[in-house]
């Protein structure tokens, strides 16, 4: 089993802590399936490195994961890993989950670019991105209000911390996903098409059962000739909508 990175340093006051959902994607990432399918995607050693982003990236536990074992799940060590979070500290904390983690694996060969404060995919160069993850704001819960944004992605002048309130708000972008979970998600989805790279591009997004992950399946294949979406990890048979799928998109050649 590939450890999983250290987030001790992290204040989960305000950034997400890894939970069923994070470790979920440690394991499908990490599962003989998905690395046969990777390796095999990405297996030519003469080919560029892949370029892996991951929106959304919290404590950054999942993005270091995969900077740290980059052999055993793509069967290379030149990967390049990129990241994007709405929430500054989550920037930060995430960069030093995966500086760190990489150090401990000794990874030289895997470079860590940066995490992008930012909304979604908007900061991301079109068809550039190789493998794509995210674990969403998926709990049906009322959207956060963004107007006070800016004011409470930072601390205060004149405070040497954030407060409950800005803590409270900073954890919402993490998990309220509006209605039926699917609002933030929906608005990536748009994104995936754009940000995949042509030939090699995949993505892995993480859904609850409210989300209605068939339904999700069905519209991606719609989008075009070659558009493939498959369940690739499960959380196992909960009731309810806490149960938890991976769902890998891809384009196959036409």
């Amino acid at each position: 089993m590939l450890p999983t990175p250290s987030t001790s340093h992290v204040c989960f006051d305000r950034v997400y802590e890894p939970a069923e959902d994070s470790y979920l994607l440690l394991d499908t990432l990490s599962s003989p399936s998905e690395t046969s399918f990777l390796q095999d995607r990405f297996k030519h050693a003469n080919s560029s490195p892949p370029l892996v982003l991951e929106v959304g990236v919290g404590s950054g536990v999942v993005l270091a994961f995969v900077a740290a074992n980059t052999q055993s799940i793509f069967g290379r060590q030149d990967t390049l890993t990129l990241g994007t979070d709405i929430n500054s500290f989550a920037c930060r904390a995430a960069s030093q989950t995966v500086r760190d983690a990489i150090k401990e694996r000794e990874n030289g060969r895997s470079v860590f670019l940066d995490v992008v404060n930012g909304d979604l995919g908007s900061a991301i160069r079109p068809h550039s991105i190789d493998v794509f993850i995210f674990n969403p704001p998926y709990v049906p819960a009322e959207l956060p209000d963004l107007s006070r944004h800016e004011y409470y992605n930072t601390i205060a002048e004149g405070k040497k911390a954030t407060s409950f309130q800005q803590d409270s708000y900073l954890l919402q972008l993490s998990y309220a996903g509006g209605e039926d979970g699917m609002v933030v998600t929906n608005r990536m989805l748009e994104q995936v098409p754009e940000i995949l790279s042509d030939e090699r591009g995949v993505a892995y997004v993480l859904l609850c059962a409210q989300n209605k992950p068939e339904v999700v399946k069905a519209r991606i294949r719609d989008w075009g000739s070659g558009w493939n979406a498959e369940t690739v990890g499960s959380s196992g048979n909960k009731a309810g909508w806490e149960k938890l799928v991976i769902v890998r998109i891809w384009k196959s050649a036409d």
